[in-house]
């Protein structure tokens, strides 16, 4: 963790995946605030209705998008060493991905195709509005070892270190692809993953997935900061999906920065982040506030009356996780987050096996995650309540412009 809808919501939008009825986050009131780029918002006056997001853009949707409430994150493998076979299925992907983020089925739909043949749909969504559906897709370093890849691979995507207190899980780590479904509702986003999953068999398999709920970070200026599992309001100083310039210096791959075919992406780091969530709820609310750096009722820095006041750190404890992750105190370092909580059941031990699904997006990883980590695992008092127990990095590439081209095209194609 780092400082950085509509009216009328659905029964699956409440109760959620497994029907935990956990809603952190979802007292965020009021439509996103409208974007002039394609690809980066939703029509605010279909907001409400559960509306599209438009697929086609310079970057891809599901970056500097409004924050949707519902997540299925998704890890791949790569099975298949026809490059041929693989281009043909991100371009059946981007299709299908056009396809749903605009609320149609995929392909000839879900019946009244072959009766003999599966259908090209697996139907759960019938019925279903968009629900601001966005599919953002992103290239591991291990892909880049097939295909004939290993010169395209960009600098800036470095494996990550291991960090000081890590613990992660192999099963959890690491993919050749990522696909990002983030969405209002969560049957849709995961009918998203169900079906390229699906499209994708004999190609790529599943590695690993997250199903995140309660936005732990808005984009959206204006509207209220979700709240974390912990109770603390989380991504105070995130960039919003409206500040053009911030998103320019600190999260999209500039000419110059890479590989051409990177120009107008951007790299994520996927984290997921266990709360000792039992030891936390026996901790006093001063040393709660005093981990933090802010008051959990308004969510103000130490000495301040508002949440968004300018926090003075030295006032803070030296190892405050808001003092410790200002940019102010990194060098200007400053990432895009998209996180979510999420809760899995419990451990077997009977503690809840909850936390954060850390998403981060910025235009370097060298000079982002990985020096402002590395200061937090060594310093952080947040440390005695988290673990990172799960890690991957992707490169982003750039969007999908018009109706012919497809994921990866600028990396992939002949032209390119």
């Amino acid at each position: 963790m780092t400082e950085t809808q509509g009216s009328n919501p659905s029964r699956r939008a409440l109760i959620g995946w497994g029907g935990a009825g956990l809603a952190l986050g979802a007292a965020v009131a009021g439509g996103a605030v409208a974007m002039a780029q394609a690809g980066e918002d939703v029509d605010p006056a279909a907001d409400g209705a559960g509306g599209a997001v438009e697929f086609h853009g310079v970057h891809q949707a599901g970056i500097a998008t409004p924050v949707q409430d519902r997540l299925h994150f998704a890890a791949f493998d790569v099975k298949t060493d026809d490059r041929e076979a693989f281009v043909q299925l991100l371009k059946d992907w981007t299709e299908a991905a056009r396809r749903m983020t605009a609320g149609k089925p995929v392909g000839a739909g879900a019946y009244g195709g072959l009766a003999e043949a599966p259908p090209d749909d697996t139907g759960e969504a019938l019925g279903l509005k968009p629900s601001r559906l966005t599919l953002t897709i992103g290239f591991g370093p291990s892909l880049f070892d097939r295909f004939g890849l290993a010169d395209k691979r960009p600098e800036a995507l470095v494996d990550l270190p291991k960090f000081p207190g890590d613990n992660l899980e192999r099963a959890r780590t690491g993919g050749d692809l990522c696909v990002q479904a983030c969405a209002d509702d969560p049957q849709v986003a995961v009918h998203a993953i169900r079906n390229l999953a699906r499209i994708g068999f004999g190609k790529v398999a599943v590695r690993w997935s997250q199903l995140g709920f309660g936005k732990t970070s808005s984009t959206t200026p204006g509207a209220m900061t979700p709240r974390n599992l912990f109770g603390f309001k989380d991504g105070t100083r995130n960039i919003a999906g409206t500040e053009t310039d911030r998103l320019e210096q600190h999260v999209w791959v500039g000419d110059g920065d890479g590989p051409p075919w990177m120009t107008g992406g951007s790299y994520l780091v996927a984290r997921r982040i266990r709360m000792n969530i039992e030891t936390w709820d026996r901790t006093s609310l001063q040393e709660q506030e005093d981990v933090f750096g802010r008051d959990k009722r308004e969510g103000a820095p130490v000495g301040k009356a508002k949440e968004h006041d300018e926090p003075f750190l030295k006032a803070m404890k030296p190892d405050a996780h808001v003092r410790l992750a200002h940019p102010d105190s990194n060098n200007g370092i400053t990432i895009l987050r998209r996180g979510y909580s999420f809760t899995d059941g419990t451990d077997g031990l009977g503690r809840l096996d909850a936390g954060l699904f850390f998403l981060a997006y910025q235009r370097d990883v060298r000079k982002g995650f990985i020096p402002l980590q590395r200061r937090l695992a060594a310093h952080d008092a947040l440390n005695e309540y988290i673990q990172h127990v799960g890690s991957a990095v992707f490169a982003i590439p750039p969007g999908v412009r018009t109706s012919g081209d497809w994921w990866g095209r600028t990396l992939f194609s002949k032209e390119a």
